[in-house]
């Protein structure tokens, strides 16, 4: 571990002059900035992250569909930072130590006299933990690498498959939850079918692959105002992509999806069934375990004040995507 990193904080009796030192978790769009700015400050600052990177996250369904190559979207982090008084640690925090003030990761201990947590969310199944490793999500480049090894795995194996209903669920995409991510994905996979793999095969047409997009609010993107969720169907919609509000998942395994839909009056419909062996999920976020506040939403938000930014007694400070101001639509 960085000695500066792991530096103790002033003691009585100590002469020479004593910076604080704030510790940043997460190097994402809230942390970095954080960091820029008291990059000439006079304080320390440590940066804890997972990676050594920073993603552009916003485009990782392009490099999922392979429009753009991972070193498109990441810059490492020290470049983007570049203070002097600033050092990155590559660590994953394991948990805060309020009452001691200190940040227990896997590569030890860091003391911190101000901490700002952006660490960040990743995927929630609302309790069908079991679903992840039939559908992926999307919040890492390795997760991003993963669902086009899986996209182009697909076409693969039906190009080889004899069975024509064998062949049909491998060429069967469902995506799972109409928010950004979902709505994204949907859309670039129905550009990369149309128009990026056809003439790559013999027996299999890429333009005849079925992608289905479900969400279980009656609406894509519920938490844009209109028209945009409907110019978002609509769109996609031309694209050939099949859009199932009002769906409730109810199951997702290696052989495919089962959803209910809901009709106009709130009435639940006979299940039914999609054959698919590529599964995307799109659906919730849930923050970082041991970042959930004590007041916190269900996805680990703090409900705290009503402006940011928001700090406890143990003088941490949230931001980022961590962070609700009373009121907010999520």
């Amino acid at each position: 571990m960085s000695k500066d990193a792991a530096e103790p904080r002033n003691e009585p009796g100590q002469t020479h002059r004593y910076l604080p030192h704030v510790v940043i978790v997460g190097a994402g769009f809230a942390g970095l900035y954080a960091a820029r700015a008291l990059r000439n400050a006079d304080v320390r600052v440590t940066v804890l992250d997972r990676a050594n990177h920073h993603l552009f996250q916003p485009m990782l369904y392009q490099v999922a569909t392979a429009l753009l190559n991972p070193a498109d979207i990441s810059t490492p982090i020290r470049r983007l930072i570049e203070g002097k008084n600033v050092t990155v640690l590559m660590s994953e925090v394991r948990r805060v130590d309020a009452a001691q003030k200190r940040v227990v990761c896997d590569i030890g201990e860091v003391a911190y006299d101000e901490l700002i947590i952006a660490a960040g969310a990743t995927h929630s199944y609302f309790g069908h933990d079991d679903w992840a490793k039939h559908a992926p999500g999307l919040k890492t480049i390795d997760d991003a690498l993963d669902i086009r090894r899986r996209l182009l795995l697909a076409f693969e194996r039906a190009e080889r498959e004899p069975d024509p209903a064998r062949r049909a669920a491998l060429t069967t995409f469902v995506l799972i939850g109409g928010g950004p991510t979902g709505v994204e994905l949907a859309g670039a996979l129905a550009d990369m079918t149309r128009y990026t793999l056809p003439g790559e095969y013999k027996t299999v047409d890429p333009r005849n692959a079925r992608i289905v997009l479900l969400e279980a609010l009656p609406h894509l993107l519920n938490a844009w105002p209109q028209p945009l969720p409907a110019r978002a169907r609509r769109k996609l919609e031309q694209r050939g992509v099949e859009v199932r509000t009002n769906s409730m998942v109810t199951q997702v395994d290696a052989r495919g999806v089962s959803y209910s839909p809901v009709d106009g009056r709130g009435v639940k419909q006979p299940e039914q069934r999609i054959p698919s062996e590529t599964v995307l999920w799109g659906a919730g976020v849930r923050f970082t375990a041991w970042a959930v506040a004590e007041r916190a939403d269900r996805s680990g938000r703090p409900r705290e004040g009503h402006a940011l930014p928001q700090r406890s007694r143990s003088r941490r400070c949230v931001r980022g995507g961590r962070s609700r101001v009373r009121g907010q639509r999520r």
